[in-house]
């Protein structure tokens, strides 16, 4: 049985490694402004790139290279210059948005996978004929796309692989393509660098042009979002999407989000996936427990979430903008991560003795119970807990608490798996921490 890809953003090595340890089965990635996330971009310079694919591959992980911005004339000698270093690099695809860095990049690198962007939105079977005769593999389908007109596209263009969205951020504008940002800003965010106008509160006006009268319209006190999309969430499809068997990769939107985003959500998706097989080789028939997956979504920050357009048509929906809050925190606070030799972690919220931690650890990792002088991990209602009795320093310094910014690591009572991460359960209510 051919098996779903699972790829996860990399927005910097440390969540590319993340991405890897929790589950990913690919990741993408991008470097310099060609990339639809600048500021991710930079987080990578051609050296850490090539180190960070090689890191990849080493882990059996596919690296699919952004290169999906829109290019101006003068900046085609640097886009070229660009696409062949990539090549050296030996990204295994790149993802790309125009008709002439399609043809540019098969004459530099006929070798390398070309997967086409959602921002081409392509819609039907005749967009995906004509990519796919000009050299494109796969098809990132446009957000506004349905399972079933997937399904009757595949079977028109078998040998094109699809890819979709099935969770994260999303845009006001029809796939993506918003000058907002441009207007206000000045920021092109066909060029990478989207300044999220669209999360912005806005107070509305209403003019009479024949006295000069403006009114102002208040909905909300603070101003109303009125552009604001919630996160698409397909945990609850996974079952469908993988049933349908028309789609070759399930894509997670996030490059600059916070590494523990990339660790929940990956995780989430992939035991959902690794569930559905389970229970489909095992039983006959596909099962996942979705209320199990949602909870921990729901532990990272979001927008509200929605399944938007995959099972519905747009013009069918009326829960897809969350006009109150551009933003909704989790019901977790990170409070460390651990480092490379297992035995401490950095701290990322204030941590007192006695402070009990869930411990989040990668797939496919175990651990024990254990106790000792500095603290003692167990577990409870079959989730692992760290508890710390004393907060030590690497160097020996005992402390009162440790708080986010502090930049010794911390002592563990036992060694655990790199990347694991610790959270603390709180309330970000008004009358909350």
């Amino acid at each position: 049985m051919k098996k779903v890809e699972l790829l996860a953003p990399a927005g910097d090595f440390e969540k590319l490694k993340i991405a890897i340890e929790y589950g990913a089965d690919a990741v993408y990635a991008g470097v310099s402004h060609f990339s639809l996330r600048c500021h991710s971009g930079k987080e990578f310079d051609y050296e850490t790139f090539k180190e960070a694919v090689d890191y990849a591959h080493k882990k059996g992980v596919k690296v699919y290279a952004t290169v999906n911005s829109f290019p101006f004339e003068n900046q085609l000698p640097i886009v070229e210059s660009h696409i062949k270093t990539l090549k050296e690099i030996g990204v295994d695809a790149m993802i790309v948005s125009t008709l002439g860095v399609i043809k540019k990049a098969k004459e530099i690198a006929p070798d390398i996978d070309l997967h086409l962007s959602t921002q081409a939105n392509a819609l039907n079977s005749w967009d995906y004929e004509a990519y796919r005769d000009l050299g494109i593999k796969r098809i990132i389908a446009a957000r506004e796309t349905t399972l079933k007109d997937l399904i009757k596209i595949k079977e028109k263009v078998p040998d094109v692989e699809i890819e979709i969205f099935v969770h994260g951020a999303m845009c006001f504008a029809y796939s993506g393509r918003c000058l907002l940002s441009a207007v206000q800003f000045g920021r092109n965010p066909n060029k990478g660098s989207c300044a999220n106008d669209c999360r912005y509160p806005y107070v509305l006006y209403a003019e009479n042009p024949e006295t000069g009268t403006m009114f102002k319209l208040e909905e909300y006190e603070d101003g109303t979002y009125i552009m604001n999309a919630k996160d698409l969430c397909l945990i609850n499809h996974i079952p469908e999407i993988l049933e349908s068997g028309v789609v070759d990769s399930v894509k997670i939107e996030g490059r600059t989000k916070a590494p523990y985003y990339v660790a929940v959500i990956t995780k989430a998706y992939r035991d959902a996936i690794d569930e559905y097989y389970k229970w489909k080789m095992e039983n006959g028939k596909w099962k996942i427990n979705v209320e199990k997956y949602m909870n921990e979504i729901l532990t990272t920050k979001n927008r509200g979430l929605t399944d938007a357009y995959l099972v519905k048509r747009p013009y069918e929906r009326n829960d897809t903008q969350n006009l109150k809050t551009s933003l909704t925190y989790g019901d977790y606070q990170v409070s460390g991560i651990v480092n490379e030799d297992g035995l401490t972690f950095m701290c990322k919220y204030k941590t007192y003795p006695g402070d009990e931690l869930e411990i989040l650890l990668p797939k496919n990792v175990t651990i024990s119970e254990c106790e000792n002088e500095i603290g003692k991990i167990y577990q409870k209602d079959g989730k692992w807990y760290l508890k710390l009795y004393k907060i030590v320093t690497a160097n020996g310094k005992e402390l009162e608490a440790v708080h986010s910014g502090n930049l010794n690591p911390i002592k563990l009572p036992f060694k655990l798996p790199y990347l694991t991460f610790l959270r603390k359960k709180v309330d970000f209510s008004p009358n909350g921490v």
